[in-house]
């Protein structure tokens, strides 16, 4: 036998069966992957039904929120001019009463003012009297005093005068009964002594 009858042979025999089971198999395939496109299709058709819906929602929802925001800024606006309004009549009613506090304590201060130096004055003349009273008491006093020193010193002056005189006297009995020179000395100095007593007496009465 040939080598192309034996070649064809074994085609025959194992290449023909093998293909005709491999085309059945693609037919199978081709089966399935036209199911698999088919549902592919329809994956792809439900998934852009879903991104228009989604757009669609999306458009819906940002028009929603871009109504709230402007409703919302619309009310926070309303709320912000109706705070300013209040806070601005707070302020305005506030600053009239600390003005009305402030007249009041200004007038009260100025009255306590007044009635201080009403008594402060009244304190004061009342003093200076007191102190007159007791200057001119104090002054006819001194002068009682003076009076009396004058007096006395006076007095004193013609005492020691008269003391003076006496012991005069007697030094000149002394020369007369002839006084040792000693004597006379000391007669002499207690005669100084006497008259600077004097002197000093005389110049505590000047002044």
């Amino acid at each position: 036998m040939e080598i192309r009858e034996i070649v064809q042979k074994l085609l025959q025999e194992m290449v023909i069966p093998d293909l005709g089971r491999i085309r059945e198999e693609n037919g199978k395939i081709l089966a399935v992957l036209e199911v698999t496109n088919k549902r592919l299709d329809d994956v792809n058709t439900h998934l852009a039904d879903q991104s228009r819906r989604i757009d669609g929602l999306r458009t819906e929802l940002t028009g929603k929120i871009e109504d709230v925001s402007t409703g919302l800024m619309d009310k926070i606006e309303d709320v912000r001019t109706e705070l300013t309004a209040k806070i601005e009549g707070v302020r305005i009613e506030l600053t009239g009463k600390i003005e009305d506090v402030r007249a009041e304590l200004t007038s009260k201060i100025e009255d306590v003012r007044i009635e201080l130096t009403d008594k402060i004055e009244g304190v004061r003349s009342e003093l200076t009297a007191k102190i007159e009273s007791v200057r001119a008491g104090l002054t006819e006093k001194i002068e009682s005093v003076r009076t009396e020193l004058n007096r006395r010193m006076d007095e004193m002056h013609s005492d020691l005068v008269g003391r003076i005189d006496a012991n005069n006297a007697r030094i000149d009995r002394f020369f007369q009964d002839s006084v040792s020179k000693a004597e006379h000395q000391r007669l002499e100095e207690r005669i100084s002594r006497l008259e600077n007593e004097v002197s000093a007496i005389k110049e505590k009465i000047a002044a």
